[in-house]
């Protein structure tokens, strides 16, 4: 994998894609901007948290495929290293689902460590030389142990907010289950940013929502806004991520804008983390 001057840091850096309102691009932003980041020159796995798998058939990797999944890695704690697959985009590697997954919370039960699956197989990669640049979770919607396993497991969560009535609700929901398990499970969870989809220009209820969005949460709205857009749509059914199926469209462009935006953001955050003076014990 050759160098490139986008790298954060070398630590590799754990998102979690997560809205617990369902139809809000989420899988579509997850399986893109994975595919987006490979593209700069990135080294991305992709987890595929979703039962339903939409995201490891999004990327051509159809349930038949999928010997071993993130059901593994969860309930037998099988090792990362050898469940994740490579998929048809360089430097992207997909880590998949499997409808067992939707049985994981009365299979764990109370099981030691139950909401800590997923951090320590995330744990068992080499720390020194990390083969990722980039982990994104997709989450399911909703949320469960599988959604508390993401967020005990990720640095920060990346929010896909659809430009329609109900966004600003379900944001809500979803801060407050940020702020449920940064006081629980895992104190260094932040919001990384959120991400306007499914944009129409020409309906005027999208620039009302933008508008509203941003004067709530500022910079953290990225400025890139993912347009609505057939391509895209279309591209799961051909288990293509949208920059394989129409590299020109504007959907696909909007995902390649929005992965130097998101790795220009966390280039400036590891320069601001190190420049903090470190704290002195007492």
């Amino acid at each position: 994998m050759p160098d490139n001057a986008f790298s954060p840091d070398k630590k590799v850096r754990v998102l979690a894609i997560a809205n617990q309102k369902g139809g809000v691009g989420k899988t579509t932003t997850a399986i893109n901007l994975g595919t987006a980041l490979a593209a700069i020159g990135q080294r991305v796995l992709l987890i595929d948290l979703d039962p339903q798998g939409n995201a490891s058939t999004g990327l051509g990797v159809p349930k038949k495929q999928r010997e071993n999944s993130l059901y593994d890695v969860i309930v037998d704690r099988r090792p990362i290293g050898d469940t994740a697959v490579s998929t048809a985009v360089p430097g992207l590697w997909l880590l998949p689902s499997d409808p067992d997954l939707s049985g994981v919370e009365i299979e764990l039960g109370q099981a030691e460590r139950r909401s800590y699956r997923l951090r320590d197989a995330l744990e068992g990669l080499d720390q020194d030389k990390p083969p990722y640049d980039y982990i994104l979770i997709d989450c399911p919607p909703s949320l469960n142990l599988l959604t508390v396993n993401s967020m005990s497991a990720a640095d920060a969560v990346l929010v896909p907010l659809q430009c329609e009535f109900f966004a600003l609700e379900g944001l809500s929901q979803l801060m407050r289950t940020i702020d449920l398990v940064r006081g629980s499970l895992n104190p260094k969870l932040s919001l990384q940013g959120i991400v306007l989809t499914m944009f129409d220009k020409r309906n005027a209820l999208s620039g009302h929502v933008e508008r509203d969005v941003r004067s709530h949460f500022g910079e953290l709205v990225y400025d890139t806004v993912i347009p609505r857009n057939v391509r895209v749509s279309e591209a799961p059914s051909f288990g293509k991520p949208a920059l394989i199926y129409d590299m020109k469209c504007s959907g696909s462009q909007a995902y390649i804008k929005l992965a130097k935006e998101l790795v220009t953001r966390e280039r400036k955050r590891r320069k601001a983390a190190d420049k903090s003076p470190a704290k002195v014990p007492a």
